[in-house]
């Protein structure tokens, strides 16, 4: 590996560092609210105005984000679920679920139903501020089916190569909260401050959409799970709840015609594209020439690193640093260990090898898939490295094992749970 390798590895791992400080969670909370006001583009809200403030939190950054709002207006009561046993606030009005993720647990269901009785019990003049961000799909769970069918079905629904608006689609429709049904019994304002994970920020996917209203159907549900070849290795009762809900035996998710969206305001706080605009920035100011490639990259991880590095290679560049974000899929089909970042980089590393390059791909919520790496980075010496250790790439990524190779190479990629969910982000310098 020579120096400007060296350095460009540094340089990457520092810009990352100093990008996911900017758009840490507090921090985007706490600068759109001013003298009790929420700022908007095109709307200030005032909340002095309101009887009680009531908290409601769930996601990878509900923590971070309610601490801004706790930091800043008078709250009267506060709920928050999380995934996060390490960042905790103390506060006697709050009441902090951690919950599990990416597969729900007794917690999950426990939180949602405190916040439930938070909702029923709000009144005219209240105000409650939601605060929605990646996981919440998991950590915010009151299930029409028993919690043992959910584990299972969500284990076969992420382990299957789904986009995840497919995912949530499902998971809508085995739900009494998702796809704009928490809001069934509320009876006052509802803000929603959303911390968006999904790519081109689809607000009725984001989180399963709890605050807005369900485009889709118990139908579309089943024919993605046939789509899928998993309809009948679901558990028996995901099949009988579909059905009776395509049988109109059980009501559909709430739709765009439901006076209740009269009471809500969503809004997008945070999302991919502007955490690759902090990575361009801090590049810039280190001397590099940038690019954003896309900010909504989706499909087969391996294959994605592999046609990213390739592009890159033909436009035949030097000193010039290339970002991309977005969420890509891994269609499991090995034993090993990884995630969509490790596997995505793991792809790339024949592509490398012919020039001086190097490529990072990081989960912004420092968990990618069933690790606990963030991501990886490799360069042009990376095969050369691994196959000195008689490491085959391609042995790795048939048996989706990605981390167990950069493991051995000393190249993963660990920031521990950063509190946040931006999707995931590729800088690539060459």
């Amino acid at each position: 590996m020579n120096c400007e390798i060296k350095r460009q590895r540094k340089d990457i791992l520092d810009i990352l560092n100093l990008a996911f400080s900017e758009v840490d969670p507090y921090k985007t909370v706490k600068g759109i609210i001013k003298e009790g006001k929420i700022l908007f583009d095109k709307e200030n809200i005032d909340t002095s105005k309101f009887d009680n403030i009531y908290l409601i939190g769930f996601g990878k950054a509900s923590i971070k984000m309610g601490k801004a709002i706790l930091d800043s207006l008078n709250i009267s009561k506060a709920i928050l679920i999380t995934n996060n046993k390490k960042i905790k606030i103390n506060d006697k009005i709050i009441t902090t679920y951690v919950a599990g993720h990416p597969i729900p647990n007794q917690n999950s269901i426990k939180g949602t139903k405190h916040i439930l009785k938070i909702i029923r019990e709000s009144r005219k003049q209240d105000l409650i501020i939601l605060l929605i961000s990646g996981g919440g799909s998991t950590l915010l769970c009151n299930p029409r089916i028993g919690l043992d069918a959910l584990k299972k079905t969500t284990e076969l629904l992420l382990k299957t190569n789904m986009e995840i608006s497919e995912i949530n689609t499902v998971r809508k429709h085995l739900s009494f909260v998702k796809g704009g049904q928490l809001l069934k019994n509320v009876n006052c304002e509802v803000i929603s401050l959303i911390i968006s994970d999904i790519v081109n920020d689809p607000i009725e996917f984001i989180a399963s959409g709890p605050t807005y209203p369900d485009s889709t159907t118990f139908n579309d549900a089943k024919n993605i799970l046939i789509k899928h070849d998993i309809w009948k290795k679901i558990p028996n009762i995901v099949r009988v709840t579909i059905n009776e809900g395509i049988l109109g035996l059980i009501p559909e998710t709430l739709k765009k015609d439901n006076p209740i969206f009269n009471t809500v305001h969503n809004y997008i706080i945070g999302n991919n594209r502007s955490l690759c605009l902090t990575v361009e920035k801090y590049a810039k100011k280190k001397g590099y020439e940038t690019e954003i490639l896309s900010t909504c990259l989706t499909g087969e991880a391996k294959n994605v690193g592999k046609i990213l590095i390739e592009k890159i290679n033909e436009k035949n560049e030097t000193n010039k640093l290339y970002i991309s974000g977005g969420e890509t899929t891994v269609n499991v089909i090995g034993k090993g260990k990884g995630g969509r970042n490790q596997e995505m980089v793991l792809g790339s590393i024949n592509s490398l090898k012919d020039k001086n390059i190097v490529f990072a791909s990081v989960a912004t919520d420092g968990i990618d898939g069933y690790s606990d790496a963030a991501g990886a980075i490799a360069d042009s010496y990376s095969l050369k490295r691994a196959l000195q250790k008689k490491f085959d790439p391609n042995y790795f990524l048939k048996n989706n094992n990605s981390y167990e190779f950069f493991k051995v190479l000393d190249d993963l990629i660990k920031t521990g749970p950063t509190g946040t969910n931006l999707m995931d982000i590729q800088i690539i310098i060459c």
